[in-house]
Order: structure tokens, then C-alpha cells, then sequence
């Protein structure tokens, strides 16, 4: 039976291929009324505004347009915003949660891949597989990877520095439980009791980037944190190591990594730039110690559905009167990525 809860939805439907399924939308279906199947790309234009101002509770995605005070004055019935995806901040103004309105997102979903991405990663690393891979190819005999096999390489016993506690950070930590590693953590906002708690030794940036075999970075981007990264922090790194940034570009002076990176000092697996796509001529794309990827760690494919699935669970929370998993306050928006 169609709920009473009148639903709309704001999103790019090819950026968001996969996140509602034909499945999903039936569950909806029995808890609300879905006023349009069709996304709204406006707010304002054609028959956006009649569907806005019915609308109960709007279900957001990537390419959602802006929401702020004027559109919330189109939408007086408004009570609820579900994101379909991460971060709410690109397109969500402070003044929806301020007029009462409750916002969840799918952030804790979207962090399940970008761990396993990371945790990929990291084992990757520590084994130096994709040197291995290009000196095989290269060669096409065994006669420079047999020898390898004997160095310092190898998951077991080895330091894995985590830079931030974040939803993604914390995730990351929990995978890498039932491995052999050390695991060094700098949060200035995690105490050494919680870090305890988490399994984890709180360590300062400096001794977390001397220390690590493989650094992973899970800050938010936030004005504070912009360029944190830099060239005397990449320098601490030791011989042999790998960077890895799963989080945001903007977190790390580009060029300063760049510089770092022609050193052949430290290897890197990067799937995030600032730029978000580097330029051409950017080296980047060619230094043998570098594994780029076109930031992917984040739900693709089939793992879109876990974001739909998520934002679902928490409407049919909402409209049972249940408290919401993911609910943001006023003071989350300003910290979180």
C-alpha cells in the first residue's frame, strides 16, 4: 500500500545510473508516494516548482542543483532531504538545517568501497606489486623479479599510518585489524584514550610520516586542511614508501607531492588531484612510482545500489517515527568533508 509521504527526487540520472533500482523504488513506493519518477535537473523551470512545492521528502544525488533559502520558500512541505551519496556540502546551504528541515546522507555506505579501495591499496604496496608487474612485463622472464622476492618487502609487521579519523579513516582501521600491522593515527581531534580504544597509537604528523611504511590520508577537506600536505611533510616520508590519497586533492600541495615524486624517493597510488583531472602535461600520468586512478575508490558500478539502499532504509526510518542513522546537525556540516 502507497504510503502518505509525498517524494520527489533532485539528482542527475547519468551520474546516477544505479543507485535506484527498479527494487528500491518499489520499497519506496509502499512507504510513500512518489509524485515523479523523473528527477528534477531544476528547481524553477517547467514542472519543478509544482513538484517542489508538494514534495514531503526529496531524495538528493549527485548533480542535485542548489538548495537554498529560495528554493526551501518553493517547498514549504518539505521535511526530510536524503542524499544518495557522500558529502551534502557542494549543494546544500547551512539554512536547510536551520529551518528545521532533517538532512541523512549515505556518506557511511559511500566510505564501505573507498576502505576496501584503500585496504587494496595498502597490501598492494607493501608488496610492491605493480613494480613487480611493470619489471616482468618489461623483461618478460624472471631474472630481475626472483631476486626481489628476497628484499625487505611484505605486509607482515609493517607500520601503516592513518591521517584522519574520519568515517572513511575509521573504516580503514577496522579493515586492516586482522592484518599484522602497526597502525599510527594523527587526528588533533582524537585523544590517546580513543585511539587506544580504536587499536591505534596517536601519534603526531611529523613522527606518523617518519615512521609509516605506507601514509594514507583521510582528512576532510575543509578550509583548515587545505594544502596541509606539504613539501617539508612529504619529505619526512621514509625511503620506500607509498602515499596514498583517497581523500581529496586539495589536502596536499600538488606540486610539492609532484617534486617529491621525480625523486623516486616514495611511490604513490592517488585516485584523488587538484585539479580534479590533472592537466595534460601533468607528470602524473607518467612517473613510473606513481598508480593514478580517476578517483574511483568511491561507489561505482553495483556498489551505487549500497547508496540507494541506505537512504532508503533511512526514509522508511523516518517515516515510522524511528531516529535516523545519519542525521546531519548544523555543527557536522561545518567539519565534515
Amino acid at each position: 500500500m502507497t504510503g502518505s509521504q509525498k517524494i520527489a527526487f533532485a539528482m542527475d540520472p547519468v551520474r546516477t545510473e544505479g543507485v535506484l533500482t527498479p527494487h528500491l523504488l518499489e520499497r519506496l513506493d509502499r512507504s510513500c508516494t512518489i509524485l515523479d519518477p523523473e528527477p528534477l535537473r531544476t528547481f524553477t523551470q517547467g514542472q519543478a516548482p509544482e513538484v517542489l512545492r508538494q514534495t514531503e521528502v526529496l531524495i538528493t544525488g549527485w548533480g542535485c542543483p542548489a538548495i537554498k533559502r529560495d528554493i526551501l520558500e518553493l517547498a514549504p512541505n518539505l521535511r526530510l532531504i536524503a542524499h544518495a551519496a557522500g558529502t551534502v556540502k557542494g549543494f546544500l546551504s547551512p539554512d536547510v538545517i536551520d529551518a528545521g528541515i532533517t538532512v541523512t546522507h549515505a556518506a557511511e555506505a559511500n566510505a564501505i568501497p573507498v576502505a576496501e579501495f584503500t585496504l587494496a591499496a595498502i597490501l598492494f604496496a607493501n608488496k610492491q606489486v605493480f613494480r613487480f608487474r611493470d619489471i616482468y612485463c618489461a623483461d618478460r622472464n624472471r631474472s630481475r623479479t626472483f631476486p626481489m622476492t628476497s628484499q625487505p618487502l611484505g605486509n607482515f609487521r609493517r607500520t601503516i599510518g592513518i591521517i584522519g579519523a574520519s568515517r572513511i579513516g575509521r573504516r580503514v582501521i577496522e579493515f586492516l585489524k586482522p592484518f599484522a600491522f602497526r597502525i599510527l593515527l594523527h587526528d588533533p581531534f582524537v585523544s590517546a584514550q580513543d585511539a587506544a580504544a580504536l587499536g591505534v597509537e596517536s601519534v603526531s604528523l611529523d613522527e606518523l610520516m617518519r615512521r609509516s611504511d605506507v601514509v594514507s590520508l583521510h582528512a576532510p577537506a575543509l578550509p583548515s586542511t587545505q594544502g596541509m600536505l606539504q613539501r617539508r611533510h612529504l619529505g619526512l616520508i621514509r625511503d620506500g614508501a607509498t602515499f596514498i590519497n583517497t581523500a581529496r586533492g586539495i589536502i596536499v600541495n600538488q606540486d610539492d607531492l609532484i617534486d617529491e615524486l621525480r625523486t623516486g624517493r616514495i611511490d604513490a597510488i592517488i585516485d584523488v588531484t587538484y585539479p580534479e583531472v590533472p592537466e595534460e602535461s601533468s607528470a602524473l600520468y607518467d612517473l613510473p612510482n606513481v598508480f593514478l586512478t580517476p578517483h574511483i575508490a568511491g561507489a561505482i558500478g553495483n556498489e551505487r545500489e549500497r547508496l540507494g539502499e541506505y537512504v532508503v532504509e533511512e526514509i522508511e526510518r523516518f517515516v515510522e517515527g524511528r531516529p535516523l542513522q545519519s542525521a546531519i546537525t548544523a555543527t557536522a556540516l561545518e567539519t565534515m568533508a
